[in-house]
């Protein structure tokens, strides 16, 4: 597929590592250029969404930054529970809270909660 995809994961420092052994979702590999240089020309990850935060990609630097918190999360909290240095954009924002029907939704798509429910929170 040519789209790009959204990551929907825990966030953990041991899953989000500063160098992993195996890439299921290339992202900007070693930054700058490289996923282009890889014959990557399309794709990729478009965000990382996490129970702390929401992530995005610098297209210049070629790396992961954050771009907003999760309700109750803090910079510190985020950058604790991440395996890098996470860089953070000037103009970060707070989700809202989810709605009734927006819980409602999630937990269709979620029956077991393995995505809906913060580990060890």
């Amino acid at each position: 597929s040519l789209s790009k995809v959204i990551v929907a994961m825990h966030h953990e420092k041991r899953r989000l590592v500063k160098k992993v052994d195996f890439i299921t979702s290339p992202g900007y590999l070693s930054g700058g250029n490289s996923r282009k240089e890889a014959g990557l020309i399309a794709g990729g990850v478009l965000k990382v969404v996490t129970h702390l935060a929401i992530m995005g990609f610098d297209e210049e630097k070629g790396v992961m930054c954050l771009e907003g918190l999760q309700p109750g999360a803090t910079v510190e909290k985020v950058k604790e529970n991440t395996g890098f240095d996470l860089m953070v954009k000037d103009n970060l924002y707070e989700a809202s809270a989810p709605t009734e029907e927006e819980l409602r939704v999630l937990h269709i798509l979620d029956p077991e909660r393995r995505y809906t429910t913060a580990r060890g929170e």
